[in-house]
């Protein structure tokens, strides 16, 4: 049987543009662990020249994908759903060339309000032929005691699945802490989000070479 091999496709940006990340944080605390561990990576990030920007989903519910599959019908690159600002946010994956989500672990899970987004902007991204395709995924976690990786895993499941490109760093992605702020007495676990910067910043830089 004879394999056929395809061109690579060159993925190219405009050089007038600068590179966009868009992160999320899925706790419930603005300022908690999460919160840190997220803007280590972003302040990596512009010091390598590329805007990021932090959004934070508690306080503004969000609801969870009701399985209409009106974005299969309709196709226009936004959920049936429109109470909630999760619309605003897949706009603003679908312009940033990568995504971060962050989550607390709450009983060896992601939060509620960034499953939702991940069910419902991941949804709406594969009835619109993969619309997140070739973006640079990152999940970043903060944890108490256990059940880090199997919310690390979940979240990565949702880049792989959407055909997106993930970054590895030294460790896992995962900063641990129980109190408020005490996530940056993990030295190794900030030195990952560090690590994590650095190499999604060279990853963005190298696929979107115009």
């Amino acid at each position: 049987m004879r394999l056929a091999f395809y061109p690579l496709m060159q993925i190219t940006h405009n050089s007038e543009c600068p590179l966009k990340v868009i992160a999320f944080n899925g706790s419930s605390r603005k300022d908690g662990n999460t919160a840190l561990l997220l803007k280590r990576v972003l302040q990596v990030l512009e010091a390598e020249g590329i805007k990021t920007e932090l959004i934070q989903l508690a306080g503004a519910p969000i609801r969870g994908c009701n399985a209409c599959r009106t974005c299969y019908t309709t196709k226009n690159k936004r959920c049936a759903i429109e109470d909630d600002k999760v619309n605003a946010y897949i706009q603003k994956m679908m312009k940033a060339d990568g995504i971060i989500l962050g989550s607390p672990v709450y009983f060896s899970m992601m939060t509620p309000e960034l499953k939702a987004l991940i069910d419902r902007a991941g949804y709406v991204a594969r009835a619109n032929k993969d619309m997140f395709k070739r973006k640079v995924g990152a999940a970043v976690v903060a944890v108490r005691r256990a059940g880090a990786l199997p919310t690390f895993d979940a979240i990565n499941h949702f880049f792989l699945i959407s055909q997106m490109i993930v970054p590895g760093s030294s460790y896992w992605n995962i900063g641990v802490g129980g109190k408020k702020g005490a996530v940056e007495s993990d030295e190794e676990g900030m030195e990952t989000m560090e690590t994590l910067g650095k190499n999604m910043a060279w990853l963005l830089k190298k696929t979107n070479r115009a």
